[in-house]
């Protein structure tokens, strides 16, 4: 009830609702109106409450990763237009991916904690309650498999922009984490179901360090959140700013196979091409020089006998020469 409640009120904007035009909208009694009211002004929600003229909400709590404050001024189509809000879950991928077949496109799942977090190559990743962003999208896409992985690039780009129009200064380590001073801040997870010529579902993890302020000794060196770094956001202004620009650039890829969007911003985001990294497959490990990333999105790197060699995700980790790049 008190999410009907926060939606009635910020679709009023600056107009105030009365008690009694809540009670009858919501069928409840205006006692029971004025108690979620109270409950929400504990919950963070900025509420003036002026007597003959009711309710009219100043402010909502930045940090509330429900529905209605996530859809308020939100711009997209339909990525987002379905958010499901969990406090607690396993793995946010591998819970959208149990009820993919059902759920529409474009619906996103966010909770506050995962319990099994996950990173590429099965990597466990660190998602305590309230620290950061932890959600998945849910796309259903009119194309081949192979073209899947681009998606990928996407995300990283749609993140990097969103966070760079909150003046957040970041980059790209090629192919699916975002960077802020040399350390990752945030991971993407490109997960698929997929026939073989027909997919069924992609789920898009995405994971954002955004207070954590303490961290494993072994990740201390090459992990990072925003609050670390100084920069105190909102994470509804980040989830809104990521599906935004998610969405423009998914559809421009499948509408009109346009990548070379993605692709110049990936090549400007990143902090790989022209350096040289570890090339990490198993228990092998080979320098090389980045060079470029090509029109397919895989990675263009020189080894020391001054072979180009392709590289296409999901088969190698980089890493720097000092440290995590």
């Amino acid at each position: 009830m008190r999410n009907k409640i926060i939606k009635v009120i910020l679709n009023s904007g600056q107009e105030f609702i009365s008690g009694e035009e809540l009670s009858n909208e919501l069928g409840i009694s205006r006692t029971a109106v004025w108690k979620h009211i109270k409950k929400l002004k504990e919950e963070g929600y900025e509420i003036e409450s002026v007597n003959k003229k009711g309710y009219r909400l100043v402010d909502f709590p930045g940090d509330v990763l429900n529905l209605e404050n996530i859809n308020h001024s939100l711009n997209t189509k339909h990525i987002g237009k379905n958010i499901i809000h969990l406090s607690t879950i396993d793995s946010t991928n591998d819970y959208l991916k149990r009820i993919g077949n059902q759920e529409n496109h474009g619906t996103v799942v966010i909770s506050e904690e995962q319990t099994k977090g996950k990173g590429r190559l099965g990597r466990q990743w660190e998602s305590s309650a309230g620290e950061g962003i932890w959600m998945s999208i849910l796309l259903k896409p009119d194309m081949v498999p192979y073209k899947a992985p681009f998606i990928t690039l996407i995300t990283g780009v749609a993140i990097v922009n969103a966070l760079s129009k909150l003046n957040i200064n970041v980059n790209i380590k090629w192919p699916n984490d975002i960077i802020i001073n040399n350390k990752k801040i945030c991971g993407i997870l490109t997960e698929l179901s997929a026939e073989i010529e027909r997919i069924n579902y992609i789920v898009v993890g995405v994971g954002i360090n955004v207070k954590n302020m303490n961290f494993p000794s072994d990740l201390d060196k090459k992990a990072t959140s925003l609050y670390k770094e100084k920069y105190i956001v909102s994470r509804v202004d980040i989830v809104k700013g990521i599906l935004d620009e998610f969405e423009n650039l998914y559809d421009d890829y499948i509408e009109n196979n346009n990548k070379e969007t993605v692709l110049d911003l990936c090549r400007q985001y990143s902090n790989i091409i022209n350096k040289e990294v570890y090339m990490i497959k198993g228990e092998e490990k080979e320098l090389v020089t980045c060079i470029d990333i090509n029109n397919e999105g895989n990675l263009l790197v020189k080894d020391s006998e001054g072979q180009i060699k392709e590289i296409i995700s999901g088969e190698v980790s980089i890493r720097g020469i000092k440290g995590y790049i």
